[in-house]
Formats: structure tokens, C-alpha cells, sequence
């Protein structure tokens, strides 16, 4: 029996059965329990029952994984963890031995009824573990582990992967995409499925098409073989008794420019409907085209029924960081509520060609601000408005399709944060409610032509790093670390470590030669050029070079650190999509210190989802400010509980039963706020 099906079991076998809990909730990514042991009556009367302390830094972001009473998650470092549900009390532990820091948001779980598999996502490794003991399963793929790596096009050696999704598991399939590089070389973002005994690769989709593939005239003639991207990091969704599983992709190499892709660029930015057996397209929808804004689709979309004209509909809703919430019909595509192209602006930068229009979703209307004017800028202190109001004046503000310019920033709103994040919406599937955290912050986005002076090590660094730490290496803290002075913190070592296994958002380089990082780490310890001996003999192959350069994320905060815009900053919705309506919108989070000064319900950045329960209840984290486990009343968003976190709980929290006692556990940890006290815990709720 698969285990998600016994989230539909219960109310038949009752108690005796326990609930457990997948990826996303169950394979429709409705993140919803039918569980009512804990209701709106005696939330009040949740306790901390558990603590797991992983003992290391990060920001793993995982979604634990539940079957029968044991519970599967990561460290930071990404060893793979076995815990009693019930206790927190570890049963074992898998160490790959690599030094990964990326975030793995979940694991994945077969079974046959007679041999059972725990798929986990370790850098660029597809593993297959033994569920009761952790052992890797030896024959699936190389001794246990697939190389994602593997049967992309072009020099395998070169790209840049890691799965920190979950894949999705269809029948005896395991289907993935993975995380990449957002500049160029980056690997071609294909989206396969391997057999779930041996590892063997069964089919694949190329999400920027090939010679006599749909959609290969929406890009130049031999895009296919520069392009990268385009890929699946987000996860899936899947309609198991159809068959169809739903993959939305994020942005075409270069995220910011794209004079080399030109034209659409199909299957980037995608909603991806496939034959789950077979690989083969049945519908697609483009959310963005040829994006130069960073839109990814953030998150896998959700499945659910509304009526609407009278007639029952199912329906695939995504949410996307633009603050659109796109809601299609499962079988056809077709748009449930109008989406309409709108023109926008054209981009200053020579050679760029800006897509002529952008879609748009009038209903429901957008769950986060997409103009930002001088209305909306903060009034927190006039000295904050004042100094807001003269930085708005220099910049292009032209609603959610700004494209970067040279001259001046374009501001991103909301920013590349979301809107809505990977965290996912949570689904009622009674009621068609949909509950979507959101994001309500701006950046600035800006190009620039100017090579660097000094040698390959500068140019190195600009090409690869400046994307996010910008071409003065001093970042957007705290999001993006500032690199002045970070030789005074950390040494070469710590520093080639973090650049070959990635850390948190940035993604892993380790396929490049060390007479390649070395001056490059040389570089951003000092911002000084290494001896020239040394860096003349770098060798490079980039691939496509882009005339134009990001010059870093910044977010468009005041000189006390606050967004410069109005609250509120972060947002919990309610939609009833039978009607495409809100029921409810609250601020989501709070600033600690300006609660102290009197100023709250302001919101805050958010990340990770919601989960809804049968039991009338909205848990969620996901604050990074002021570390709270929260429970609404679903009905009408009143805060009904709230406890103090050990960390920011910047994860989807877990429902489930252990021996008939229902449990919320949420992965917490502070990689997102640095000035914050670092660490990682699973903490777990109950009632007494």
C-alpha cells in the first residue's frame, strides 16, 4: 500500500491506522491532514512533547517525511536522519561523506507492499536507502546512487546540480528535475524519471527543446546547445489515477539577460503537464516570457475540485512570486478564471528584446503589490520616508515586468523572494480554500557593461559570484553575505569548501579545478588580483558570455534595515476558488524590536508553507524574525495559538499520528538571519 493512501483510509479504519505524512502532505501537494485530534477547542493546549537538535548550521528547509510511526528528514549537512515519531530519539543515521550544504526540502517514499525504498536528494546523487536500517540499496544505480549528472548534454564535468526537491514516485518511476546554476555554463534542465529497483533511466523531457521538438522555434537556431536552465528545482505535483504529473520550471541561463535566448523560450517558466508513465507533453503554460526577471514558477502548483457555473472542475492551481495565482483545468490547460497578455515595457539594454506581453490573472486578484509608487513607500519615520522617497526618484518603476537597465535600478516588486516562495500553498479540499503565505518586499535590479580591471580572477568572480554578492562583493545582507572582510572570518579552506558544496542558497561549484579557485578565492578574501604567475594560467571554458552582468540582489530597505516600502511585508491569504474571492488577508510576522516601540502586524519575510487540517486549523512558521509556530482559525485567520520556536521555523511544518496521538514537528534554524544565534532543531507539538 502506497502511504499516502492512508491519509484517505482513516476515517475507515479509525484509530488503528496511523496517518502518515509525504512530501507536500500527499502527491496533489495539498499539504492538508484529515486529522482532527487537535481542533480549533484545545489548540490552546499544545505542548513542546520533543526536541531534535542536529548539532550543525544551515538551512536544510525540509518537510519531514512520515510512514508508520518513523520519521525522515536532514541535517544541514545533509545526512539523512531516521527519528521515532513519537519521541524524537534517533534510530539511525546516513552519512554520504560529501560536504553538502544545500537545502533538501524532503524525501521521497516506495513501496510494493513487499520491499519498501527512501529516496534522498544529496547534491547532484539520486540515493536509495533501506527505510529500517538506512543502508544504501546496492542495486539501484552505482552501489545505491544515480549521478544526475549523467546523460545531460554537454560536458557533464562542468555542471552545477543538486535535487533539493523530493522527486515525485509514479508506479515503480521516481521522477526528478533539480537546482542548477543561474548564469552561464548551466546544465540543461531535463526532468527524468528512473526506475525506482534499478536506477535505470526510463524516460526524458527537455525542457529547452531540441531540433523537431515543440516549442524549438522559440528560441535562436542552436539555443539548445549554449542554453541552460529552464529546469524543475521546485518540485512536482501529480494526478495519480490520471496519470499526469505537473512540473513548473524557473528561468532560461542568464536569469537577468537574455540576448542570447531571444524569443519565448519554451519550456522555461512553465507549467509542464506530462504523461507521468511516459515523459510525453500533454499541455503547457507559460507563465513568463522570456524572462529577465528571475519569476521563477517558486513552487510546485496544487491540486484540487471547484465548482464553478455549477459544474465541478479539477483544477491545477500555481502560485507564482509575481503575486499571480494561476488556476488551470487539469486535463486541458485551460485557464479557469481569464488570464489576459499585457504589454510591457521595452528594455533599454542594446542588444535585449523584452517579451512583448506578460500574462496576467485578473481573478483572483494578486495576493502581493505589484506597483510600487510613491504612495506606498514606508512612513515608519519621516526620516525613513524622506530618504525612501528620494531613492524611488532614481529608479524605473513600472509595475511587475520592470526589465534591469544600465542607467538607473528598476525596482522588483515584490521581489525575488516572492510573492509566493517554495514553501507551497495548503489546500481545504472540502471547501476549494487555497491558503497562500506571501512575501511582499522590493528589490532593485540593475545590468552593467564594465568588465572588471585586473586579471582572470576578477573577471572569474564577475561572472560567477557577482550575480549575487554584486560587483563590489558587498552583497544584500542579511539574505546575501557581504565578502569584505570575510578572509578575517573564514579561511581558504572554509571558503573552497563552501564554493565546492554550496551553502544555503548559494549552490554548489565543485566542478571547477583549484587552479581555477584558487586565485578566485584569493580574490574575494582580499579584492586583490593574485600574483599574476598564478592567474594567467587559469583556465576557464565559460560557454556563452553574457555583454551585460547582474550587479548583485538588493533589497530595497531603509537605512535601519526595515523595507523601504509600507507594510504589510509578509501576508497570509485565504481564497475561495469556487469564486476566485478572498475570504480573509492578515499580516504574517513581526519585527521584534518594533513591536517594543508599538509598531506590529507589520508582517515579515516568510519562508516555508502552511498545512491545513480537517480539525478547522492553519499551522505555520515560516517568520524569520520572530521564531513563532502559529495556529489560525482556517475560517476567518484568528490566531487561535502561538509558541516561541528555538529557531525560525523556515519550513512546512508535518502532521501525522504516532501510536493514535496526532503531532505537528516543524525543522527550525536561523541560516536566514544571521545576526540571530545559529543552529538546527526538529521540535514536535502535542496535546498533553
Amino acid at each position: 500500500m502506497r502511504p499516502w493512501l492512508l491519509l484517505v483510509l482513516f476515517p475507515v479504519l479509525g484509530a488503528a491506522a496511523e496517518v502518515n505524512w509525504s512530501y507536500a502532505g500527499n502527491p496533489a501537494g495539498q499539504r492538508y491532514s484529515p486529522l482532527r485530534q487537535i481542533n480549533r477547542d484545545n489548540v490552546k493546549g499544545l505542548k513542546q512533547v520533543w526536541r531534535y537538535d542536529a548539532a550543525e548550521q544551515g538551512d536544510p528547509e525540509t518537510n519531514p517525511l512520515v510512514v508508520d510511526g518513523v520519521l525522515y528528514a536532514y541535517t544541514p549537512a545533509l545526512k539523512v536522519v531516521a527519528l521515532d515519531a513519537a519521541t524524537g530519539r534517533e534510530l539511525w543515521r546516513y552519512d554520504t561523506g560529501l560536504q553538502a550544504g544545500q537545502p533538501s526540502r524532503g524525501l521521497s517514499f516506495w513501496s510494493d507492499g513487499k520491499t519498501r525504498r527512501l529516496f534522498a536528494g544529496v547534491l547532484n546523487f539520486l540515493i536509495a536507502l533501506d527505510p529500517a536500517t538506512g543502508r544504501p540499496v546496492t542495486s539501484f544505480g552505482d552501489a545505491g546512487r544515480v549521478d544526475l549528472r549523467a546523460g545531460l548534454y554537454g560536458d557533464i564535468s562542468r555542471h552545477i546540480v543538486a535535487l533539493t526537491t523530493p522527486g515525485v514516485v509514479y508506479k515503480d518511476l521516481i521522477i526528478v528535475g533539480f537546482r542548477t546554476a543561474e548564469v552561464h555554463p548551466a546544465a540543461p534542465g531535463d526532468i527524468r524519471a528512473f526506475d525506482v529497483r534499478t536506477g535505470r533511466l526510463r524516460w526524458t523531457f527537455h525542457t529547452i527543446p531540441r531540433p523537431g521538438e515543440p516549442g524549438y522555434e522559440t528560441w535562436p537556431k542552436d539555443a539548445w546547445t549554449t542554453a541552460g536552465a529552464a529546469n524543475n528545482w521546485s518540485g512536482m505535483t501529480l494526478d495519480e489515477a490520471r496519470g499526469i504529473v505537473f512540473a513548473p520550471t524557473g528561468s532560461a541561463a542568464s536569469d537577468f539577460y537574455g540576448a542570447d535566448r531571444v524569443g519565448d523560450d519554451l519550456y522555461a517558466n512553465s507549467l509542464i503537464a506530462l504523461n507521468a508513465a511516459t515523459g510525453k507533453r500533454l499541455w503547457s503554460f507559460q507563465g513568463v516570457h522570456h524572462d529577465i526577471f528571475d519569476r521563477d514558477f517558486p513552487t510546485a502548483p496544487t491540486l484540487l475540485t471547484v465548482t464553478r457555473g455549477g459544474k465541478r472542475i479539477d483544477v491545477v492551481a500555481q502560485p507564482t512570486k509575481q503575486g499571480f495565482l494561476f488556476v488551470l483545468n487539469r486535463q486541458t490547460g485551460e485557464p479557469v478564471f481569464p488570464i489576459e497578455e499585457v504589454p510591457t515595457p521595452v528594455s533599454q539594454v542594446p542588444g535585449e528584446v523584452a517579451a512583448h506581453t506578460q500574462p496576467h490573472s485578473r481573478i483572483p486578484e494578486p495576493f502581493a503589490r505589484q506597483h510600487l509608487t510613491e504612495s506606498m513607500l514606508t512612513d515608519r519615520t519621516e526620516e525613513a520616508h524622506a530618504w525612501a522617497l528620494d531613492k524611488f526618484r532614481q529608479m524605473r518603476s513600472e509595475g511587475p515586468f520592470t526589465p534591469p537597465g544600465v542607467d538607473r535600478p528598476s525596482v522588483v516588486f515584490p521581489g525575488y523572494d516572492g510573492g509566493a516562495e517554495w514553501g507551497g500553498a495548503a489546500v481545504d479540499p472540502s471547501r476549494a480554500v487555497i491558503y497562500i503565505n506571501a512575501n511582499d518586499v522590493a528589490w532593485t535590479a540593475q545590468l552593467t557593461d564594465k568588465v572588471p580591471q585586473g586579471g582572470p580572477a576578477q573577471q572569474v568572480y564577475q561572472q560567477l559570484c557577482s550575480a549575487c554578492h554584486g560587483v563590489d562583493r558587498r552583497g544584500s545582507p542579511p539574505a546575501i553575505p557581504s565578502l569584505m572582510g570575510v578572509g578575517e572570518r573564514l579561511n581558504a579552506l572554509q571558503i573552497e569548501s563552501i564554493i565546492n558544496y554550496g551553502r544555503g542558497r548559494m549552490p554548489a561549484f565543485g566542478s571547477y579545478p583549484r587552479s581555477v579557485l584558487g586565485p578566485v578565492i584569493t580574490f574575494v578574501r582580499t579584492g586583490q588580483e593574485p600574483e599574476q604567475g598564478r592567474a594567467k594560467e587559469m583556465s576557464f571554458p565559460t560557454g556563452v558570455q553574457d555583454a551585460y552582468h547582474f550587479t548583485g540582489y538588493n533589497k530595497f530597505l531603509d537605512p535601519d534595515g526595515y523595507p523601504a516600502v509600507a507594510p504589510p511585508w509578509g501576508t497570509l491569504n485565504a481564497i475561495d476558488l469556487n469564486t476566485g474571492r478572498y475570504l480573509w488577508k492578515i499580516p504574517l510576522g513581526e519585527y521584534p524590536e518594533l513591536v517594543a516601540r508599538g509598531l506590529k502586524q507589520t508582517g515579515s519575510e516568510n519562508y516555508g508553507g502552511p498545512v491545513v487540517t480537517a480539525g478547522g486549523l492553519l499551522f505555520i512558521g515560516a517568520t524569520i524574525y520572530d521564531h513563532k509556530l502559529r495556529a489560525f482559525d482556517a475560517g476567518n485567520g484568528t490566531l487561535l495559538w502561538e509558541t516561541e520556536l528555538p529557531y525560525a521555523g523556515t519550513a512546512t511544518p508535518a502532521i501525522y499520528t504516532a501510536h493514535g496521538k496526532q503531532y505537528v514537528v516543524i525543522e527550525t534554524n536561523n541560516a536566514r538571519n544571521r545576526g540571530a544565534p545559529q543552529g538546527c532543531a526538529y521540535v514536535a507539538y502535542a496535546l498533553p
